[in-house]
């Protein structure tokens, strides 16, 4: 599994509630996403800093997504461009399943 960890530093901070109507207007164009497990959603304390963590099948199916077009959504979105740092997640422990899960 790959997770990918998705940054932007904001032109002016934005509250709680006002990230929360942002996301919540850009959730839907993630349902569906091949390869894509799960989005949350982020936000820093001080509200300068948003984006997203994200849990992939696979490093190919992540990299589909962040595409310069996607950039420039965030760009318009957000006003500012985002990080993207990919990392490995050869285990996993979920304690809703009670299971330790590894990617082989």
């Amino acid at each position: 599994m790959i997770i990918v960890f998705t940054t932007f530093t904001l032109p002016k901070p934005i509250t709680r509630e006002e990230a929360r109507s942002i996301f919540l207007s850009t959730a839907p164009k993630y349902r569906g996403v091949q390869g894509l497990f799960r989005k949350h959603y982020v936000l820093s304390q001080d509200g300068a800093t948003a984006g997203g963590v994200y849990l992939w099948n696979s490093r190919p199916e992540a990299e589909a997504m962040y595409t310069e077009s996607w950039r420039s959504f965030v760009r318009e979105k957000y006003g500012t461009d985002p990080t993207v740092t990919y990392f490995e997640s050869p285990v996993v422990v979920d304690n809703v399943t009670q299971q330790i899960l590894t990617d082989e």
